[in-house]
């Protein structure tokens, strides 16, 4: 056992609610070590002191001033408290819970429509505003998708006639070369004829 040990188990020791193996141990330590046995006498010393202290019974005038000391519930007549009333009403727990939950989905929700905190004002909270944001927010994305759409249409659009462009300027001169080559063997056929008749 250490001297943090003892320290807990001292309490139980001096009740003498310590289970048996448990005080060896304790009874052990206090042999051997000088500090935690003076700290246990001084502990035990105190505890036998309330022992023989009487019971003192408190004087009755000191209860009586003591009851009427204690605030009542209620402010009495003409005394107003700014805390009394509506506003005793609104800090309980569950309303501040409640209206710190409101202000901050008011908050997500003007974040969600675009509506800077710097320039939010009581009108802008109602829920009119609040509906014609989003629903302004909602237009812009899809005009923004349609937008997007019809340009990557342009865009496939463009490719597709390139690369038939492409196909069609490859495609003649193969066909030239092989025009050539039919009206060469034409042109070579020709004169021989021409010779043979003569």
């Amino acid at each position: 056992m250490n001297c943090a040990e003892f320290e807990i188990d001292l309490c139980d020791y001096v009740d003498n609610t310590l289970e048996p193996s448990r005080k060896l141990e304790f009874e052990t330590h206090l042999k051997e070590c000088a500090a935690c046995a003076e700290f246990a006498h001084d502990a035990m010393g105190a505890v036998a002191f309330i022992g023989r202290v009487e019971e003192v019974t408190p004087p009755t005038e000191l209860l009586t001033r003591i009851t009427f000391a204690i605030p009542s519930t209620k402010a009495p007549k003409g005394v107003r408290s700014w805390f009394t009333g509506p506003l005793q009403t609104i800090f309980q727990p569950r309303f501040a819970m409640g209206m710190a939950m409101t202000i901050l989905s008011f908050s997500m929700l003007g974040r969600f429509a675009g509506i800077e905190v710097r320039q939010l004002k009581p009108s802008d909270l109602t829920p009119s505003k609040i509906l014609a944001a989003a629903d302004d927010k909602v237009h812009r994305s899809w005009q923004r998708a349609v937008k997007y759409y019809d340009n990557l249409k342009l865009v496939y659009d463009v490719q597709t006639r390139l690369s038939e462009w492409t196909d069609q300027e490859e495609q003649q001169p193969a066909q030239t070369q092989t025009g050539k080559q039919t009206q060469n063997s034409v042109d070579t056929s020709r004169p021989s004829e021409g010779k043979g008749q003569k």
